[in-house]
């Protein structure tokens, strides 16, 4: 009974850590800068009293990912002054059947809108949404609206991967620093990445994370565990100790949602770039910067659009423009000295459209440039590839539907399992 208790106070405890950082740089520590991609500020508008949205969340406030999806509703039901009861958010909620039974539950409270937050709700979400075509189904990370052409089902995603670059820039000047300080050698400028599965979403973010270290940093090289789960604790912790101990990875990244990482990356005063949210509270010796999809701005959409009697679209794709792509502030205690002009300047290069992430000039597969590459755009479960992805110089992500599909393994980066 007394570690269960523990377990409890713990996780409460984190999940209040996340609820005071993941908005920015909202902790105490006077270390933090301002958000370097700060949140809009999103207009007010008049939704009707019998509106109601369900949100299903794959687990709870404890996963950083969950957490963010909580938070960018509740801001946003703040913001249009709903009842609590208008926001209907059901977690841990498996990808399974019971996704298919929430979601009738919350059709049968009256929601107008239901929204999905995990992958693998999208094979459960569908059926329901075929059997009550009054509701609006919207899923995150998603890929099949675009190719069940159902009116009332839509996907969701943000190019993050600009993100990810960003925050690859802040991780290779610490590299940088730590090549001039003497403390390694520049064929020491080892990244270690704790990522959950090997799919295109995790892919597609680690490699843009990669090559954001790369273009300041072009000694760096990258070695990924896997895990095999999105929220495991222990497992990631243990990834990033491994990465650590025996990989020789002298700074660590993530994309899973616990705090694993971060906690084993204080244990071991090894810099950390988070997702998700701000980790400084948990990190304060060693947290340098996190990237983040901010998904206030699609309920705000979505919500407005059913309000308004308007269509949502089928594939949703937030940029840094609408305010979707944020980065938290940068610890000036541990990031690298000018880190912040060097992430202003890729800004305003990704805005006025010069600077694309996957430059097939910058990198190469099996010692080659790409030319050209066929995308599983469509996925119809047969894996195959029909989409030319790399036009103009540069693969365009999450154009052809809103959902990562870059997937290529590109040299410098070694994958230490791949089972998952």
């Amino acid at each position: 009974m007394f570690k269960k208790t523990l377990a409890l106070i713990l996780a409460s405890v984190m999940a209040l850590c996340l609820l005071a950082s993941c908005g920015g740089s909202t902790t105490n520590g006077k270390a933090m800068t301002e958000d370097v991609l700060p949140r809009p500020t999103l207009t007010k508008f008049t939704v009707a009293d019998d509106f109601k949205i369900g949100v299903i969340c794959l687990h709870d406030e404890n996963s950083t990912y969950d957490l963010n999806f909580i938070n960018a509703v509740n801001s946003v039901r703040d913001l249009l002054g709903l009842k609590k009861e208008q926001v209907i958010i059901k977690t841990g909620i498996p990808e399974g059947d019971e996704c298919t039974t929430t979601a009738e539950d919350l059709v049968s409270q009256k929601c107008k809108i239901i929204f999905a937050d995990s992958f693998g709700h999208e094979q459960y979400l569908i059926p329901v949404a075929k059997a009550h075509p009054e509701v609006e189904f919207c899923h995150a990370t998603g890929t099949k609206a675009h190719t069940e052409n159902l009116p009332n089902y839509h996907n969701a995603f943000a190019s993050i991967y600009e993100g990810r670059y960003l925050a690859g820039i802040a991780a290779g000047l610490k590299l940088n620093e730590m090549i001039k300080a003497g403390k390694i050698k520049a064929e020491e400028a080892v990244i270690g990445y704790v990522g959950a599965f090997t799919y295109a979403e995790v892919v597609s973010g680690l490699t843009s994370f990669f090559l954001g270290a790369r273009s300041v940093c072009p000694t760096a090289t990258m070695k990924v565990r896997f895990t095999g789960s999105w929220y495991d604790q222990a497992k990631e912790q243990e990834a990033a100790n491994a990465l650590m101990n025996q990989d020789k990875c002298v700074l660590i990244s993530q994309h899973a949602d616990s705090l694993g990482a971060p906690n084993a990356c204080e244990e071991k005063k090894v810099p950390n770039v988070s997702y998700n949210g701000s980790t400084y509270d948990a990190g304060p010796n060693t947290f340098i910067i996190s990237s983040a999809i901010n998904w206030a701005p699609y309920f705000h959409y979505i919500i407005k659009q059913v309000s308004e009697g308007k269509a949502i679209d089928t594939d949703w794709n937030g940029t840094i423009a609408t305010g979707s792509v944020v980065l938290s502030g940068i610890n000036t205690d541990v990031a690298a000295k000018g880190t912040k002009e060097a992430l202003d300047k890729a800004i305003a290069e990704f805005k006025a459209g010069t600077l694309h992430v996957f430059d097939t000039s910058k990198f190469t597969v099996e010692g080659k440039k790409l030319d050209t590459y066929l995308a599983d755009v469509d996925d119809l479960g047969d894996y195959v590839k029909e989409t030319e992805a790399i036009k103009d110089g540069y693969f365009h992500e999450s154009e052809y539907r809103s959902a990562p599909y870059f997937d290529i393994n590109i040299d410098g980066i070694e994958y230490k399992n791949t089972a998952f």
